[in-house]
């Protein structure tokens, strides 16, 4: 049996772990995931960790922050005054919402913080800054 090669679709199947213990996705009760390596569809440590299996084969690897979603970015993070916020988007704590990255990419930021009439809003990835464990089994290589 042969080894995932740049270009290789792949099937797998995944459960992912903060440093906690807390599960944050898996594949287990779906399809497995389908990407093809070399693409960037999967963040570098999580295609990086399969290069070595075969399929039927299953390792578990943990994922520097820096080689997953990055390190959290200070500049990703902004307090603004409340009456910023559009009428229909809730000012409450943990609400998600699309903006505008300076380039016209859509991005997600999230309310992190409320002070009075301050509230703090995070467009980092909800993963930065954290490292990642996954469970991973090469199912197929199509």
């Amino acid at each position: 049996m042969s080894k995932p090669q740049h270009g290789n679709t792949v099937k797998i199947h995944y459960t992912g772990r903060l440093s906690d213990g807390s599960e944050f996705d898996s594949s287990r009760d779906r399809e497995p995931l389908s990407f093809t390596i070399g693409s960037h569809q999967v963040v570098p440590g999580f295609e990086n960790a399969i290069l070595d299996l075969k399929a039927g084969e299953s390792i578990t690897v943990t994922i520097p922050a820096a080689e997953a979603y990055g390190e959290k970015r200070p500049e990703m993070i902004a307090t603004l005054e409340k009456s910023r916020f559009p009428e229909n988007i809730p000012v409450e704590l943990g609400i998600q919402f699309q903006i505008q990255a300076p380039d016209g990419t859509p991005m997600v930021a999230e309310i992190t913080a409320i002070d009075g009439d301050m509230v703090t809003v995070d467009a980092n990835h909800h993963l930065a800054g954290k490292d990642l464990t996954f469970d991973i089994q090469l199912v197929e290589i199509v």
